[in-house]
């Protein structure tokens, strides 16, 4: 049998052929395409899981404690009645709560709200950041959000306190930071969850998926809105929210749920860096009408200083008013830093500890850059060293040189007011036993010439020399013990 294949048909029969091993081979190719796209694709998500920030920028955190002070804002809804904030809702009753979610919102009106006014008496303090209670524990929202009507923006005051306050810091050249409540008592009530804190699994968002996405709006919205944001104080259980904050700001500081935060209480000794005190002025965060006793300038001063000296940061803390005012007893203290600061900033801001923090009253800080050395002379009362009084100081520590040059910051050292042929000139003098330094406190700060705060040495051309311990024994003969 002959087969016989005209041109035409051979090429009908080739075009045909071809058309069957094209659609073939484009079949295989497609099926390779989709093979190979999906193995990169699970290696670009394997990658991108190993890669996942779980730890603070190095370089952000050497300028976060570089800060050293910086200003805590708390103010929330129940502001209005003068309570700790929040934690009135813990263990609460169903109508109490009730009460809180419905009535407090048509209180807030803050009719005196000046976030400048707040913002230039951070910067005279020398405050170098804020960090503001955006949502607490109650899950009020001080923003316009779209996750939930429990926000200021359905107050009789409308705005929002955060963008106000936000714009109005960022002015002053003040870093922003924001407070944020991974628990939220709102929340819990509406999802039938027990309102407290770290006492049911529910109320951490890592086994709580409903509770995640609605954390992760939240800080979606805080991160995006309201430009960048240099800090973020995860207050509660912060996992999975950490690595999201950071997927959309790398150079986020975490401090809280990052790093070591201790209220109301300041280490021993000098900590590993990073860490940050957290203080309030009086006895509670929120304002507090009545009971509220206040520390002083010079405590708070004192601690300041004690803070930067063991490596930490201060964060101090103001509770605003519900009229939207700093309340006067902390205006007055917030002044008093300013004065000191206004003498003494450089030895509190770009910093570290010594080995040595203390000796007695005299406490330590050197600059990042090893120039200086500076020594805070504490005082308990004015008459531990009087104004226009000469005091001799002996720094063991402190190894001088013939170019060793000491001086008192904020005084000249020239001359002390109304006083005439006084010599108010510092004598430095090296010594094997240590850094010998006579100085007058000449500077005026009060008519009285009772200003109780701290006097700091500048130290240039030395060097610090850690105290050699002397090993001692004792002799093991009868009648030695």
């Amino acid at each position: 049998m002959q087969l016989f294949i005209n041109k035409k048909s051979e090429n009908r029969v080739f075009s045909i052929g071809f058309c069957i091993v094209y659609l073939h081979l484009d079949s295989i190719t497609i099926m390779i395409r989709r093979f190979i796209l999906s193995i990169l694709l699970f290696s670009f998500s394997f990658l991108s899981q190993a890669q996942q920030q779980v730890a603070n920028n190095p370089e952000r955190i050497k300028w976060f404690q570089d800060l050293g002070f910086g200003m805590f804002i708390h103010w929330n809804v129940d502001v209005s009645l003068g309570a700790v904030i929040s934690h009135s809702l813990a263990g609460a009753s169903d109508e109490y709560v009730d009460r809180y979610i419905k009535e407090l919102p048509t209180f807030f009106n803050p009719k005196k709200f000046d976030p400048d006014e707040w913002a230039t008496l951070a910067r005279l303090a020398g405050m170098k950041y804020v960090v503001f209670t955006t949502k607490h524990h109650s899950g009020f929202c001080m923003f316009d959000t779209k996750s939930t009507p429990f926000n200021v923006m359905n107050t009789p005051f409308k705005r929002d306190v955060t963008k106000e306050i936000i714009d109005a810091f960022r002015k002053q050249g003040i870093a922003i930071g924001i407070y944020f409540s991974p628990e939220d008592f709102l929340f819990f009530h509406q999802n039938n969850i027990p309102l407290g804190r770290l006492q049911n699994e529910k109320q951490f968002p890592m086994n709580n998926p409903k509770l995640m996405d609605y954390d992760k709006q939240q800080v979606k919205e805080l991160l995006t809105n309201y430009g960048k944001i240099d800090i973020m104080f995860f207050d509660g259980p912060g996992d999975g929210l950490r690595e999201y904050a950071w997927s959309i700001n790398p150079e986020l500081v975490i401090t809280r749920d990052a790093m070591n935060t201790p209220e109301q209480n300041i280490p021993d000794k000098a900590s590993p860096r990073p860490w940050e005190a957290c203080y309030t002025m009086g006895t509670d965060w929120q304002y507090k009408p009545t009971n509220d006793p206040h520390k002083s300038g010079t405590e708070i001063i004192d601690m300041l200083i004690e803070i930067r000296a063991k490596g930490g940061n201060f964060l101090l803390n103001v509770g605003p008013k519900p009229n939207g005012e700093i309340q006067i007893e902390q205006e007055s203290l917030l002044r008093e830093i300013a004065l000191w600061n206004f003498a003494n900033r450089e030895s509190i801001y770009a910093v570290k500890p010594l080995p040595v923090i203390r000796d007695k009253n005299i406490w330590f800080t050197q600059s990042n850059d090893d120039k200086f050395i500076y020594a805070f002379v504490t005082r308990d009362k004015p008459a531990d060293w009087k104004y226009g009084e000469r005091r001799d100081f002996l720094m063991p520590m402190i190894e001088g040189n013939a170019k060793t040059k000491v001086s008192v910051l904020g005084y000249k050292s020239e001359l002390v007011e109304y006083v005439n042929n006084f010599d108010a000139s510092i004598k430095v003098s090296p010594t094997p036993i240590g850094l010998a330094v006579s100085a007058v406190n000449g500077q005026r700060f009060y008519t009285n010439r009772q200003w109780p705060n701290t006097v700091v040495l500048k130290i240039e051309n030395a060097k610090f020399k850690p105290p050699v311990e002397a090993k001692t024994s004792k002799s093991g003969i009868d009648g030695a013990k």
